[in-house]
This record gives structure tokens, C-alpha cells and sequence, in this order.
């Protein structure tokens, strides 16, 4: 082992050993209040629509073009950030997301045209759709194997949280003030880049860029947090070495033990996401023009989904350490498979049976897209650690793009909802046996030994 070797590993094993201090819940709240603001933004045009389609006159080859069209800004957004972030660090990316979805919001408010509003949806969503996956990237390094899935997943659960906020906003503020409010909300999380100047770099990504001296001044004041506030630190464990520092390629991923968990985390991320937004997207719009709900109503169930699907993410968030990944991923897609069979099979005829159908879906197929935010960070090494996460959030993305095109032509064409039904449970059941057949266990493992 070279001298740079040992400090590398040392830095690593100085993580692992720490107990969760004061200044590493500090940073996961930061972070995750930009992750909040994230969701709150990444729906709002959704629950914008039902006024939007009224204000100008939108069909529905229209209305679905103004969801997908921010879809396609996240994909670009995570196809980008990933590898910007393995070379220029998992702060500053998170920053320039957070600045980029923060005036995007507020250049859709003040949108003269629907195409204006459509341009600022565009750019909104390369700014959404970068910063969740560095984000979860960062704070899956900061934090010891132990406790990593809990810690992580109640990071992400600020993601759910910020959808929950929306629905709950927009069931208000939409019919007393009208959509432009709506965005103008979204544009606030632009203050948190005052606190999010103040958050240290992952330790590990400097040490694999050869920063050194950094790194072990990071994890420095990350052992003076956990002495102050539990005393006595732990010894020392054996950790295997990352590799010195040395030019990180994307082809990495595609190769080796990488090859087969970029390709299931890849189909885990599309038919998950494909499964939660060819639904909640459209939902509103769902429920008022097929079912002819008030907005207020249809925002009111919307609402409901959301949360339901909060309730699934809290119980993944709670045991995903003591269960694993592997588990809590085919449970949640096999949830979701079942009930959305049954409603393609029962067709409910009123929209509160529809809600009840995706409420009672969301509770699963939540968990699985907050789980995967964990999952896939922990399967690549840390030199190619955010463009792995990434590669697997441009499947996401194309999901997101590719479910409300499938709920559109549905509603379009027979203006029911019963085959989308049919076509998201198949999607569920295929990544369940993706997951089962070749997935591996993630759980209570050095990142450095999951991926050499």
C-alpha cells in the first residue's frame, strides 16, 4: 500500500467509526432542505395544470408536453451532475442545482405564455432533477455503515416531505391565488444557499482527488463534533483502501462487477419512477376532467396520495437497516404490482376510487423510489460514486418522461384509466424480479468493501 493509499483508507476508516454527531445531523438538514424544496418544486406543475388547462385552453397532447417537458430538463439535469460532481465536488453541484430550480421557479411565475412557462419548466428541471442524486450521494458518505440506511433514508424523506408541502400548498393556494403564486412559493429555497456555503465537503470524495489535507481536516471537525457530544470515540477499525487518486471514467461503470448493478439499478429506477409519475402527474387532471372534481377536490386527493405515499417512505426510512435494501425493494415493488393488478382488473368507475387504488400503491412504490436514493450511491466506489447515482437517475428521468406519455394516451383515448392500471403493475412486477433474481445486499457494509 502506497502512502497515499494509507491515507485514503485512513480517512475512510475515521468516517466508518463515528457515531452521528451534532455537525453531521447539521449538514443532513441543510442538505435536506434543499432536497425539500426540491420536491416541493419537482410537482407543482402538476397541481398547476388543472388552472393552466383552463387559462389557456390546453389539449391534451398540450397538457402532456408541459409535464414531460420538465421531465426531459431532469433527465439532462442527471445525466450532468454526476460526473460534474465526481470532478468539481458534491457541495458546489448541489449549490448551482439549487440556484438553477430556485429562479427557474420564479421565471415560470412570471411567464408571459405557455411556452415561456414551459422554457422555465425546462430549465427548472435540470436544476430538480441534478440535485437529488448528489445530494444523496453526499450524505451516504458522511456517515458510517451502521446507521447508513436510516440515516440516509430520513435525509431523503425531506424529498417526500417537500412533495406532501406542495400538495398541501397548492390545494390552497392554487384556487384563492391562482398558479403564479404557487411558483413564486417555489422560488424561496433560493435563501438556503447562505447555509449551504457552510456545509463541508465529503471527506471521501477529497481523499479520492488526492486532496488529502482537506479530507482529514473535514473528518477532523467531524471528530471534534462526536468527542464533544458522546466523549470517547471508537477505535480504529481495518478498512480496505480506495485507489489513490486516478482519472475516474464513466466506461467503469460498464464493466466488471459494475456492469450488472448499473443494469438492475437502471430498470429499478425506470419502472419505479415510470410507475409514480404516470400516475401523480396527471392525477389532478384526472380527477377533474374525467371525473368532473372541482379542483379543490382533485387537489384534496391528490393531497392524500402524497401522503400515503409519506407514510411508506417513514416505514422503509425506520427499517431498511434492519431488513436491507434488497428486502425492502422487492416488498415495495411487489406491493405495488399487486394492488395495481387488482385495480386494472376492479376498473373503479369514481374518482375516489381511484384515489384509494394509487394512495394505497403510493405507500409502496414511494418507498422503492426513496429506498433506490440509498441503493444506488452504495453500489459504485467513490471516484465514479455520483455519475453511477446519476446513470441510474437518467433511467429515473426517462420514467418520469415516458409514464405520463402512457396515462396521457389513455386518458386521451378512452378516458379511463383502468390499462394504465394494467401497464404500471406490470412494470412493478418486472422490477421486482429484476431485484430478486440479481440484486445484492447492500446493507451494514463499508462502502469501500461493497465497492473496491
Amino acid at each position: 500500500m502506497t502512502g497515499a493509499d494509507a491515507r485514503g483508507a485512513r480517512v475512510a476508516a475515521r468516517i466508518d467509526r463515528l457515531p452521528v454527531s451534532t455537525l453531521a445531523v447539521r449538514a443532513r438538514l441543510v442538505i435536506g432542505a434543499v432536497t425539500f424544496f426540491d420536491g416541493f418544486d419537482q410537482l407543482l406543475i402538476a397541481y398547476a395544470l388543472p388552472a393552466l388547462r383552463a387559462q389557456y385552453h390546453l389539449d391534451t397532447a398540450a397538457t402532456t408536453f408541459t409535464i414531460t417537458v420538465g421531465s426531459v430538463g431532469m433527465l439532462i439535469g442527471a445525466l450532468l451532475s454526476g460526473r460534474l460532481a465526481d470532478r468539481f465536488g458534491r457541495v458546489p453541484v448541489v449549490m448551482c442545482c439549487l440556484l438553477l430550480y430556485s429562479l427557474s421557479s420564479l421565471f415560470a411565475a412570471l411567464a408571459p405564455s405557455v411556452e415561456w412557462l414551459q422554457a422555465a419548466r425546462f430549465m427548472q428541471g435540470i436544476g430538480i432533477g441534478g440535485e437529488v442524486l448528489v445530494a444523496a450521494t453526499y450524505i451516504s458518505e458522511i456517515i458510517g455503515p451502521k446507521t447508513r440506511g436510516r440515516f440516509v433514508l430520513l435525509y431523503e424523506l425531506a424529498f417526500v416531505a417537500g412533495l406532501a408541502v406542495a400538495s398541501l400548498v397548492s390545494a390552497w393556494v392554487v384556487p384563492a391565488f391562482g398558479w403564479r403564486v404557487l411558483f413564486a412559493v417555489g422560488a424561496s429555497p433560493v435563501l438556503l444557499a447562505i447555509a449551504l456555503r457552510a456545509v463541508p465537503e465529503s471527506p471521501r470524495w477529497l481523499a479520492a482527488r488526492g486532496r488529502y489535507d482537506e479530507a482529514e481536516t473535514v473528518v477532523g471537525r467531524f471528530e471534534t463534533a462526536a468527542r464533544e457530544q458522546f466523549g470517547t470515540l471508537p477505535g480504529l477499525a481495518a478498512s480496505p483502501p480506495p485507489p489513490a487518486a486516478e482519472r475516474a471514467s464513466v466506461l467503469d461503470l460498464f464493466r466488471g462487477r459494475y456492469l450488472r448493478r448499473t443494469v438492475v439499478v437502471s430498470v429499478l429506477w425506470f419502472v419505479s419512477f415510470l410507475v409514480n409519475y404516470g400516475l401523480s402527474s396527471w392525477l389532478p387532471t384526472i380527477y377533474t376532467s374525467v371525473f368532473h372534481l372541482d379542483v379543490g377536490t382533485s387537489l384534496t386527493y391528490s393531497m392524500v396520495t402524497v401522503v400515503a405515499g409519506l407514510v411508506g417512505s417513514i416505514v422503509i426510512a425506520t427499517t431498511v437497516d434492519q431488513f436491507g435494501r434488497r428486502t425492502g425493494l422487492i416488498a415495495g415493488l411487489l406491493g405495488g404490482a399487486v394492488i395495481l393488478g387488482v385495480a386494472a382488473l376492479s376498473a373503479p368507475a369514481t374518482g375516489l376510487g381511484v384515489m384509494l387504488f394509487v394512495s394505497s400503491a403510493a405507500v409502496f412504490v414511494f418507498a422503492v423510489n426513496l429506498a433506490l436514493n440509498l441503493y444506488g450511491p452504495e453500489l459504485y466506489p467513490t471516484r465514479t460514486r455520483a455519475a453511477g447515482a446519476s446513470i441510474g437517475g437518467v433511467f429515473a428521468r426517462l420514467g418520469v418522461i415516458v409514464g405520463p406519455i402512457i396515462t396521457g394516451l389513455a386518458v386521451g383515448a378512452n378516458g379511463g384509466v383502468a390499462p394504465v392500471f394494467g401497464v404500471l403493475a406490470v412494470a412493478c412486477a418486472i422490477g421486482c424480479v429484476a431485484m430478486a433474481m440479481f440484486g445484492v445486499e447492500t446493507a451494514r457494509r463499508p462502502l469501500e468493501t461493497l465497492s473496491p
